[in-house]
């Protein structure tokens, strides 16, 4: 008994050690990128992660930007009252936008250095989270300098895409590789104000870094388990109000291509395919997402620390 007991002390020393060796090293860094594939439980461990250091949670998820899409883009909104803070835990660029607004990467960089800027002078720890990789980089290294583009070439390549995605990226060199309308139409303008494709300008030093030096976590579960939960968290999207945002998207014109399964929830509320079809596709498009999420991060993201396991929600 005895022994037991004696073996049971040493077991809690060194959990208790291991606990404060990890609040040390968390303590001494001053910003942090919390990433990671679709539902690997990302956004729960940046909440636990906030508790613990008094953090501010700064949206890099380019969906989740947008309001009324709660259920679809994941968002940690989802389920919830829209609000500044969730338990105590100020979140900021979450569901700020309309869907019928535009944002580029500029403007992304802009309000995400405001909102970092805002969490340092009041005394919080600014964390990053998202899975969007060209936010993560513009974090990281700041944008070319390409030059503003007129109201006038914007309207002009949104129509372009609108009208013919197809056509409108025969526009572009072979080089670029985007197939989000929206990163097609950034590149157009670009091209038809300065007459320079956007890999010319992106090619040249990038400025307007946020914060060069974060603490780089990445979450990056094995393939059978990421498969396992993005199977089981689709039908909880639907059943939670998904049908209702895939309504406001056809009502407002919203390119479902921005968001991985809105076409296929469009798709089933008009009628055009049944609710097992949609799940089915729903599920598919996120497993392949998922897949260049991972290519990304592999060849693009030097985290400084790796968790490869899912994080379950409390």
């Amino acid at each position: 008994m005895q022994s037991e007991i004696y073996y049971y002390c040493v077991a809690l020393e060194l959990y208790e050690f291991e606990v404060y060796n990890r609040r040390q090293m968390i303590e001494k860094y001053s910003s942090y990128i919390v990433t990671g594939p679709t539902a690997s439980g990302k956004s729960e461990y940046a909440h636990r992660l906030a508790k613990q250091l008094n953090g501010v949670i700064i949206n890099c998820d380019s969906v989740q930007i947008y309001r009324g899409i709660e259920n679809i883009s994941a968002s940690p909104f989802a389920g919830r009252e829209l609000s500044d803070n969730i338990d105590g835990v100020p979140y900021r660029l979450f569901s700020i936008l309309p869907l019928s607004a535009q944002i580029s990467v500029a403007d992304y960089l802009n309000m995400a250095r405001r909102e970092y800027e805002n969490a340092i002078s009041a005394g919080f720890t600014p964390i990053f989270v998202g899975g969007t990789g060209y936010y993560i980089n513009a974090i990281l290294q700041g944008i070319s300098p390409i030059p503003e583009v007129s109201d006038e070439n914007r309207n002009r390549a949104r129509d372009l895409v609108v009208d013919d995605l197809s056509t409108a990226r025969k526009l572009l060199p072979k080089e670029f590789k985007a197939t989000d309308p929206q990163r097609v139409a950034r590149a157009l303008e670009v091209f038809f104000e300065t007459g320079r494709h956007l890999i010319d300008w992106q090619s040249l030093p990038r400025t307007g870094a946020i914060t060069p030096t974060p603490h780089k976590i990445l979450i990056n579960p094995d393939v059978a388990e990421l498969k396992t939960r993005i199977a089981a968290r689709i039908p909880k999207m639907v059943a939670g109000g998904a049908l209702d945002e895939a309504r406001a998207i056809i009502a407002s014109g919203w390119d479902t291509r921005r968001a991985i399964g809105a076409a296929q929830l469009c798709a089933y509320v008009q009628g055009k395919i049944t609710q097992e079809k949609c799940s089915e596709d729903w599920i598919t498009k996120t497993n392949q997402y998922a897949k260049r999420q991972r290519t990304w991060f592999r060849t693009q993201f030097a985290a400084d620390e790796t968790i490869n396991h899912a994080i379950k929600a409390d």
